[in-house]
């Protein structure tokens, strides 16, 4: 029941919001080298598997920052956690707006995944603060909507900002933003309501019950079946997404569909919009029905069965392959039962970890899809070139492509072998 003492909901969401503007900054920069292959080719004079390489990097350190993040949320505090965390996203993103050649555009890559990684685990901890329990699905809901909307924007208004300026204006602009957002979370954000005079909505404890250590948690969570298991498939759903619309989608539709660069770009944003939209209905429905397993197999089965339709059948109208790409975006909000399904398999006081060891795979997929597509496109190359730029053959992209497939696949076998949960916490 609420008090008059608690924090009012605007300031409350105020709070959480800042902490939501570093997650939409971090999708953004996701994304956004999908949308300006062909001058980041031409600057950095790269093959597909230097490109690969050069967006994966976001990947490299966004996955190495999962279990820290956790720590440092706990022992530094939301505040400072997101405050130097959008500072280093801003100097990440000046780094790679200022690169003069691939080492240092990598760099700054490095920077930005390893800064806003902590985005998400922070602004759940806020939340825990100061937000009633009711309000807290909400407003995890509401943090991949608007991550993804981060991620829309990198698509057809990037396209057109970087046509009409070309890209490192654009990203020196943008780069603005997470040091506005850095000045704002440390003069309004606090880590508990207490700070501003309100009563809290954590939880008081009079006793504070041990915890498990880092290690010891880990060796704990994969000694469960399911948490191997399930932390191996979510790259197939994640990758599916982020290998095509953020960073091989826009080439592939313009060289073989013939489509504008802004309108591919458009088609790309328009499968992360089904992603965003596909994960609170499909997580909604296993709830609904009470099982987990079979809702995420259907999502891998979609999947396969459009990436396989999309490799195999060349001269595809565009409509049905836009459908084909939005129904993969739709299915992979599948990714989201996951989490659930994970933290129910190992006991509560193991969630947390489980919840981190999960999320490190489902990044995992576009960190090694993207660049080993790259990487076949490659060693498929038939030396045509427009404008310093490599044009791959239909082939090489069919080949390319079929790695996504190949995990999709592995995904479906990963889920066969989990055990239902039910919708239930184990003990």
């Amino acid at each position: 029941m609420h008090s008059e003492s608690h924090p009012p909901l605007r300031l409350a969401w105020t709070v959480w919001g800042l902490g939501a503007a570093l997650y939409i900054f971090g999708f953004f920069q996701r994304v956004a080298p999908g949308v300006m292959t062909t001058e980041l080719i031409a600057d950095f004079d790269l093959t597909g598997a230097e490109l690969g390489s050069l967006s994966a990097f976001y990947f490299y350190s966004y996955v190495a920052m999962q279990i820290p993040t956790g720590l440092l949320a706990d022992s530094w505090g939301p505040r400072k956690l997101l405050t130097a965390g959008a500072l280093v996203a801003g100097l990440g993103s000046l780094c790679f707006a200022f690169a003069d050649g691939l080492f240092w555009a990598c760099t700054g890559r490095l920077l930005i995944g390893g800064s806003v990684a902590v985005a998400f685990v922070a602004m759940m901890k806020l939340s825990s603060h100061w937000m009633a329990l009711k309000h807290f699905s909400l407003a995890s809901g509401m943090a991949l909507f608007l991550g993804i909307l981060g991620a829309i924007f990198a698509g057809t208004p990037l396209r057109l900002l970087v046509s009409s300026f070309d890209w490192r204006p654009v990203m020196l602009i943008s780069s603005l933003f997470p040091f506005v957002i850095a000045a704002l979370i440390w003069i309004i954000v606090r880590d508990d309501p207490q700070e501003r005079g309100y009563s809290s909505y954590a939880p008081a404890t009079g006793i504070e019950e041990p915890r498990v250590g880092v290690i010891a948690g880990l060796r704990q969570v994969f000694t469960y079946r399911n948490t191997w298991l399930l932390s191996l498939a979510p790259g197939a759903l994640a990758g599916s997404v982020l290998t095509f619309a953020g960073l091989w989608g826009v080439p592939f539709l313009t060289s073989h569909y013939a489509l504008s660069a802004p309108l591919a770009a458009a088609t790309c944003s328009a499968m992360l919009l089904m992603w965003a939209i596909g994960g609170p209905l499909l997580g909604s429905l296993s709830d609904r029905i009470g099982n987990r397993k079979p809702v995420y197999l259907v999502c891998c089965a979609v999947i396969a069965a459009a990436w396989t339709l999309v490799i195999f059948l060349p001269e595809l109208s565009l409509i049905f392959l836009i459908g084909l790409l939005m129904m993969i975006g739709f299915a992979s909000g599948g990714i989201i039962i996951g989490f659930a399904y994970v933290k129910e398999s190992v006991p509560s006081n193991l969630a947390g970890t489980a919840s981190g060891v999960c999320n490190m795979g489902v990044m995992v997929g576009p960190m090694l899809l993207q660049p080993a597509v790259g990487w076949v496109l490659d060693s498929r190359w038939q030396g045509t070139t427009n404008a310093g730029t490599r044009i791959y053959e239909a082939g090489a992209y069919r080949a390319g492509f079929s790695l996504i497939l190949i995990w999709a696949v592995l995904a479906l076998i990963c889920l066969a072998l989990t055990r239902e949960t039910n919708c239930r916490q184990r003990p």
